[in-house]
């Protein structure tokens, strides 16, 4: 009995990191921050941890992938080292939020929709801006 109780707190701890020991996002603004520094460090997997990973993302994200590895060492770095800067996060109903950011090394907007499926915050790229 001590065994089993064991093996199922276990278990939950890690089912609660998640699959690549990643923490799940408290809310839609830290699903955003977290996607967002994960794609400015070249950290693939966990940018695609906060993913809503249904076909039409997956295809946006082959390609940010794909242009993120033709990037010279020189601009990885850059984007390594920027800040990212919220401008504007807004809640656009109880489960979805508009978040509007640029970073310090490219100083261009970009609005990203976050998104809260089945009780988890994630980023949906379909209407990247």
């Amino acid at each position: 009995m001590k065994l089993s109780f064991l093996a199922l707190m276990g278990a939950m701890v890690v089912a609660s990191c998640g699959s690549e020991g990643y923490s799940r996002a408290e809310d839609a603004q830290d699903a955003g921050r977290e996607f967002i520094r994960a794609s400015l460090d070249g950290n693939i997997p966990k940018a695609e941890f906060y993913l809503l990973k249904d076909s039409a993302n997956l295809m946006v994200f082959e390609t940010w992938k794909a242009k993120y590895r033709n990037l010279s060492a020189a601009e990885r770095v850059s984007y390594q080292e920027a800040n990212i800067l919220p401008s504007k996060i807004e809640n656009i109903n109880d489960s979805t939020v508009s978040f509007t950011y640029s970073n310090s090394y490219k100083n261009s907007p970009t609005t990203l929709k976050i998104v809260r499926i089945q009780g988890e915050w994630l980023v949906d790229l379909k209407d990247i801006h």
